[in-house]
């Protein structure tokens, strides 16, 4: 069963610093730290072209403000007095933190005022729009829905495969067996999964990452055993499989017609159910599964393919039809 769903309102400035000043090319305007305690409470940056002119009209206060080519040359036509009268209504808005993009560097007089403020400064020498694009998907996925199952992600030719059962079913094993026909482990026990726009993204704790743990030998690092290509750091989630228990065998849907569902964080995924006995390969049964699933996805459904076949041999026998 899941763990209860994690939503995310607000982050702190200081938290979308450390974790993300690499990719967007962050550099902090002067040494103080002041509003890294600010919270970013909507996932998508602002440009306060309007708010720069006085027009505060659903000012979008809770995102973070970047000062672009239009910006800083709008603030460089104003007159000093009224630039800063404009700056320090921007201020007062209580914004998270600001960014500099294409490394302009805002006049001394308006840092003077934003550190009046605590309001945080930052420089980048990313275009603005790349930034804009960036840290907007970088906020969505801190902002994203989350969960915990118990569980292991596998990436088998390109489908992302979450193993569930009971414990002792064979998750584990089931999960090596992929491995060794190629496929790359993405998390085993605990898989992480967020919701990112219309799919849904798994992965392991950073501990835990590329670590198995097979009953009987313990824990094992799967990168040692079968190459870097043998691990994943996330991926997409395409199908459910459940390990059942060899007395649930009369219970599985046995031609595959009607295709199951299970609901995660809101997404319905293509769910299948494989009994597991002794003498089974069940690592060969789930990669026919994943198969399946990409012909399905090409438009070819095979067992729908032999329905139809049933069908028409017995409207072909039945003289009254």
């Amino acid at each position: 069963m899941p763990s209860r769903v994690k939503k995310v309102t607000s982050i702190s400035v200081g938290r979308f610093y450390e974790r993300h000043r690499e990719a967007l090319k962050l550099r902090l305007v002067g040494d103080s730290e002041d509003g890294f305690d600010r919270t970013i409470r909507e996932p998508a940056p602002n440009r306060p072209g309007l708010a720069l002119a006085g027009f505060f009209t659903y000012f979008a206060n809770k995102r973070i403000q970047v000062i672009g080519n239009s910006e800083a040359s709008y603030l460089k036509k104003l007159s000093p007095a009224l630039r800063a009268t404009r700056f320090r209504q921007l201020c007062e808005k209580r914004v998270p933190c600001m960014v500099s993009s294409r490394d302009h560097s805002l006049p001394d007089e308006l840092l003077a005022i934003a550190s009046e403020h605590k309001l945080t400064i930052f420089r980048t020498p990313m275009v603005t729009m790349k930034f804009l694009n960036l840290a907007s998907i970088l906020l969505e996925q801190e902002f994203a829905e989350s969960t915990s199952l118990h569980g292991c992600m596998v990436d088998y030719r390109g489908v992302g495969i979450l193993i569930m059962g009971s414990s002792g079913s064979g998750k584990s094993e089931t999960a090596i067996g992929l491995l060794e026909r190629g496929g790359a482990l993405v998390a085993d026990d605990m898989v992480r999964v967020r919701s990112h726009g219309d799919e849904l993204i798994a992965s392991a704790p950073e501990l835990a990452r590329g670590y198995i743990e097979m009953r009987g030998i313990g824990i094992i690092n799967a990168a040692n055993l079968y190459g870097l290509s043998a691990i994943r750091p996330e991926k997409r989630l395409d199908l459910v499989v459940t390990l059942k228990g060899e007395s649930d065998l009369n219970k599985v849907d046995r031609l595959g017609v009607r295709r199951k569902g299970h609901v995660i964080l809101g997404h319905s995924i293509p769910h299948v159910e494989i009994p597991v006995a002794a003498g089974r390969d069940t690592a060969r049964l789930v990669a026919v599964a994943a198969l399946d699933l990409q012909l399905r996805r090409l438009g070819y459904d095979m067992a729908d393919e032999f329905n139809q076949k049933l069908l028409a041999k017995m409207q072909a026998s039945d003289p009254s039809a």
